[in-house]
């Protein structure tokens, strides 16, 4: 169930959907439109302004996609855009022709058929069959225009009785035409005057072919003649009376037909705002249908939509990437990704090439999609939030026409960030920091990551500066993240990996390019120290990883079976638990029987021996009663009476005040203890505080879990050895854990 949202103003420019190639998209989704109106519609889509608006498209398009699965499709319901006809039928005194009244017609069968269709299916498609109620249906138009119009688009010959009356007498005429020119056909090839062929048309009259030497022997009109003159054609005297008043005829006719029309479009026209309204409706229920006709192509469904601030996209895929991976028959790699208020902002470093951009174009775009009302190829649990601005910096964005270069134009456009930045934005940013010298343009992209940060925005950043990274792990909400390499063929995984920054493998992936090894050796020797040895310590903690993840999915492969082993085991126990459970009471209830069976035995065995039925009695009641007390013990009887119900609150009154004594007393005793231990960390904390650290000792950085060895200690900073890397900080950094053992 989607939750309802107050809020009604969402803005994601339009340089947002351009950097994340949302028009690729939407022309996507445009080619399962099966009509112009709806495909224009498409294309038109922009993300929601409105909250409850994009809400309502999605659950639409999400219902229509589970009519896929069902056996009842919902109905067809393409249409022809009549609008230009509609807007003819709003003149007085105009007419439109029979074969747009049809088009009229068809549509208005369509809304007929799907009312009915959500009318019957309202359980299944509530938010359709709702938004199909709101569409007015009037039989009238249909009876109206069958009345007048066939389905094959000819004005029927009932239409009026002045209608009927001159199609007889144009039926009546043809024959009589038909008659003459037979008869004078028949006269002219007896007396030999015709040509082989007899007879011809001429403007869509019968005429006769007649040899041009006998040409004034046949009496009628002259009307043409062959292309080498042998032959004229004449229509015969006959047949030209009857011609003149078929052509009267006719012109009535027309005339007739062109006053019936008028007279449907009269009738029509009060029903033309009705008739944009089903246009309207079918258009949406179009635009719907294409939404979700390309969520079946690409697997998209509905995530979770909460109120909760948090993006979680489980095995996402890039919706242009996989269709276009899908005909190339090529495998995508789907990526699991998480912003919450606890993983606010996640910094993405490693290799070119490795597919940072295209995971942060994948969260951007799906997200851009959601709220445009397009279903998106995820997992099912995945879950997100409705952001109010979505913001992007990608590409180099160099501006010619307005002498920008890409690190003016990326200074302006983090000003913009800075001014629209806030805790219900989500910002996408490639290349963090790049265009300036790396040192200085480092140090400001660290400012703005701060001001983002403190501004609560969620976002995804790929980068290769150094600083950004160790920021990213100061930063209590921001995570480090990389895209995980072969180290030794130097591949892309395309497999997101948070938690830790990524090497740029920068000389790795230049020797394995053909660069030579000495200027590799020349390049390394120029680069400071410290920073080959963060690289270095970066790039084999990557290894180790991508070597303890392939255990880990090893073990978690064999977990799943043990796991399984052990259902299956249990399953079987839990029955035959069940079995002996039964078998059990069977066993105390024969067991009752026959203890039952052989007193009563020896109640009678004894009656029969001394035939004394006071003794029998006696003894037969005080049985029964000793019976009673051990089921009574058994199953205590509720207090009927009123006497036993004001002694059953007396016996809990009671009880109740000897749990609450020694409550009170097992609460002192804790407060006792709390006290004696507090004031130990105390002294503790003190004695830590007033230690002087010195060479050797073994440490660790607050808030930190590794422990490392002091090696060595200048003026108020100690370097810390962590056997694989060393670091520096501040004593007021360090927590002491152990002296040193020299």
């Amino acid at each position: 169930m989607i939750s309802k949202y107050k809020g009604l103003s969402i803005h994601i420019s339009e340089k947002a959907l351009q950097d994340l190639e949302f028009t690729t998209v939407i022309e996507q989704v445009s080619t399962f439109s099966i009509s112009e109106l709806g495909k224009k519609q498409v294309l038109e889509t922009l993300p929601f302004s409105n909250k409850k608006k994009l809400i309502r498209e999605l659950d639409f398009a999400n219902e229509y996609l589970s009519s896929f699965e069902s056996d009842n499709r919902i109905p067809n319901h393409g249409f022809d855009n009549i609008y230009e006809q509609i807007k003819r039928l709003t003149i007085e005194d105009s007419y439109i022709e029979t074969e747009s009244f049809l088009k009229i017609a068809a549509i208005s069968e369509s809304i007929k058929e799907l009312k009915k269709y959500f009318k019957k299916f309202h359980t299944y498609y509530p938010n359709l069959s709702f938004l199909s109620e709101h569409v007015d249906f009037v039989q009238d138009i249909i009876d109206e225009i069958k009345k007048v119009i066939s389905v094959y688009g000819e004005i029927v010959d009932n239409a009026s009785p002045e209608l009927r009356k001159i199609r007889r007498s144009i039926a009546g005429l043809q024959g009589k035409i038909g008659q003459s020119f037979s008869s004078a056909l028949g006269k002219a090839k007896a007396a030999g005057y015709l040509d082989d062929i007899k007879e011809s048309v001429v403007d869509n009259h019968r005429v006769l072919a007649v040899l041009a030497m006998h040409r004034k022997k046949v009496t009628g009109s002259l009307v043409g003649s062959s292309k080498s003159g042998n032959i004229v054609y004449i229509a015969p005297q006959a047949t030209l009376a009857y011609q003149r008043e078929l052509q009267n005829l006719e012109y009535e006719e027309k005339q007739e037909v062109i006053r019936i029309l008028k007279n449907l479009s009269y009738q029509i026209r009060p029903y033309t705002p009705l008739l944009e309204s089903y246009l309207v409706y079918l258009a949406h229920l179009d635009v719907i249908g294409s939404k979700a006709k390309y969520a079946y192509s690409i697997n998209g469904l509905l995530p979770k939509i909460g109120e909760t601030k948090r993006v979680y996209f489980k095995n996402a895929y890039h919706p242009i990437l996989l269709v276009k991976n899908k005909e190339a028959n090529l495998e995508v790699v789907p990526q699991s990704i998480e912003l919450n208020e606890q993983q606010q902002i996640i910094v993405i470093s490693g290799p070119n090439a490795g597919g940072k951009s295209i995971t942060l174009k994948t969260i951007g775009l799906l997200q851009v999609m959601l709220q445009s009302g397009i279903l998106i190829p995820v997992d099912e649990r995945s879950e997100t939030t409705i952001f109010d601005t979505v913001l992007t910096d990608i590409g180099d964005n160099q501006s010619i026409e307005n002498q920008l270069s890409t690190y003016s134009y990326r200074l302006k456009n983090m000003r913009y960030f800075l001014r629209k930045c806030d805790e219900r934005t989500l910002f996408l940013i490639d290349e963090f920091g790049t265009g300036s010298d790396p040192e200085l343009g480092g140090a400001l992209a660290e400012i703005f990551l701060e001001e983002f940060y403190h501004k609560k925005a969620f976002g995804i950043i790929t980068t290769h500066y150094s600083n950004l990274k160790v920021l990213a792990n100061e930063l209590d909400y921001v995570t480090n993240a990389n895209m995980q390499f072969n180290e030794q063929t130097l591949e892309p995984l395309y497999k997101l990996y948070l938690g830790q920054a990524g090497s740029s493998f920068t000389f790795e992936v230049a020797q394995k390019n053909g660069i030579p090894f000495s200027l590799i050796n020349k390049a390394k020797k120029r680069v400071e120290t410290e920073k080959i040895r963060l690289d270095k310590t970066i790039s084999k903690l990557q290894k180790e990883r991508n070597r303890l993840q392939k255990n880990s999915e090893n073990l978690e492969k064999q977990k799943s079976k043990g796991q399984e082993h052990i259902d299956s085991l249990q399953d079987k126990e839990e029955k035959i638990q069940a079995k002996l459970a039964g078998f059990q009471e069977l066993y105390d209830k024969n067991q009752k029987m026959l203890s039952l069976g052989r007193k009563t035995n020896e109640l009678l065995n004894k009656y029969l021996q001394t035939n004394n039925k006071k003794e029998l009695t006696v003894n037969f009641n005080k049985w029964v009663a000793d019976e009673k007390v051990k089921y009574a013990k058994k199953k205590p009887i509720n207090p009927k009476t009123k006497s036993q119900k004001q002694q059953a609150k007396i016996v809990e009154k009671q009880l109740q005040e000897v749990i609450k004594k020694v409550e009170k007393e097992v609460l002192e005793k804790v407060v006792e203890v709390r006290k004696v231990k507090n004031e130990q960390a105390k002294k503790i904390a003190k004695a830590k505080s007033e230690y002087i650290f010195k060479v050797n000792d073994r440490v660790r950085l607050i808030d930190g879990n590794a422990i490392g060895t002091i090696e060595k200690i200048e003026k108020k900073k100690a370097f810390i050895n962590y056997g694989i890397f060393t670091t520096e900080a501040s004593f007021d950094k360090l927590e002491f854990v152990e002296k040193s053992k020299k």
